[in-house]
């Protein structure tokens, strides 16, 4: 009978085991970058903070200029992995920050602003001894983008939007909420929610693009994490109360918008009525508008593609890039 038992049990199929995953420290203290990382020490509301960037030399021989890369609300610096190595393959220096709140900086309490953000990157810049930069702003970073420009229009060669955020004003049509209540929707996410949440950015699913899920997840699995909810909450009440779409027409530098077509996305989705969302992140008629806005704008639409063209459909959006820039 033992034997009869331990033949079945040898022959019964082995069912893997999803692997647990490890949680992520709140400053991604164990997630690798693609380059070297180094901190910048801003002083913020009497807080001493460092503030996380990469600074990558060319690969190719240096043309002497420099590009920004700016990140959105739900990613970091190391999503540009492909475009800085289309852009130092081309000669260019490129600085990437973790702008505070995000990626492996910290994570303060504190008053967000874009205006902050700028001086603080501003600020990173001249410890680079950068007289003068190409920015390129995704999503949020193209609201960050505008504000950038705007302060500091002479340390601004050109300006890149790549499927900006803030391209609508969503206090029109989205109803307030308080940091507080963005914060307890934060504080407790779902796995679930979350991979739902990041495939809207695509139009076109690829199982690559499912590390960005997984590492947000991860996140949330820090003893850390209510203190990064917190920011992120804050930084959701900045991109809310803070608009830039009607500082598009003062915008004096070369400026391309690069949009994906599919792009849907808006603030405050899970709280629209079907009808209401249906008007927002219309981002080919976005794209237009704020083409139109900013004196001397050129366009690049790419069909098929939703929010990050340069995950999605990397090599149209560095041709753009390249394009643009020389």
């Amino acid at each position: 009978m033992k034997c009869a038992a331990l033949a079945f049990l040898l022959a019964a199929p082995v069912f893997a085991q999803a692997p647990v995953l490890e949680p992520l420290g709140l400053a991604l203290e164990n997630h690798p970058y693609p380059h070297p990382v180094h901190f910048f020490p801003v002083t913020v509301e009497g807080q001493d903070l460092r503030m996380a960037y990469m600074d990558v030399a060319p690969t190719a021989v240096p043309n002497g200029q420099t590009v920004l890369l700016l990140h959105g609300k739900n990613f970091f610096g190391a999503y540009w992995t492909g475009t800085i190595q289309a852009l130092t393959a081309a000669g260019y220096r490129v600085v990437v920050p973790d702008q505070l709140g995000f990626g492996k900086s910290p994570k303060p309490d504190i008053h967000y602003s874009f205006e902050l953000l700028a001086q603080t990157t501003m600020a990173l810049l001249d410890r680079l001894g950068v007289a003068k930069v190409s920015v390129v702003g995704h999503s949020m970073g193209g609201m960050l983008a505008v504000r950038f420009v705007l302060l500091y229009p002479a340390a601004t060669a050109r300006l890149v939007l790549e499927n900006p955020i803030g391209l609508e004003d969503y206090r029109a049509k989205v109803p307030f909420a308080s940091v507080d209540t963005t914060y307890r929707s934060m504080l407790s996410p779902t796995r679930e929610g979350l991979d739902r949440f990041y495939r809207t950015y695509f139009a076109t699913w690829k199982p690559e693009f499912g590390v960005w899920a997984e590492l947000a997840w991860r996140a949330t699995l820090s003893g850390e994490w209510p203190r990064g909810a917190k920011a992120s909450a804050l930084t959701y009440d900045m991109i809310y109360t803070q608009p830039v779409v009607q500082d598009l027409p003062r915008i004096t530098v070369p400026t391309l918008l690069v949009i994906g077509q599919a792009d849907r996305t808006t603030l405050g989705r899970g709280a629209l009525k079907p009808e209401v969302l249906a008007t927002l992140g219309r981002y080919p008629e976005l794209g237009r508008r704020a083409q139109t806005a900013i004196p001397g704008a050129q366009l690049v639409p790419i069909d098929g593609v939703g929010h990050i063209p340069h995950l999605e459909s990397p090599e149209r959006f560095h041709q753009a890039l390249l394009a643009f820039l020389k």
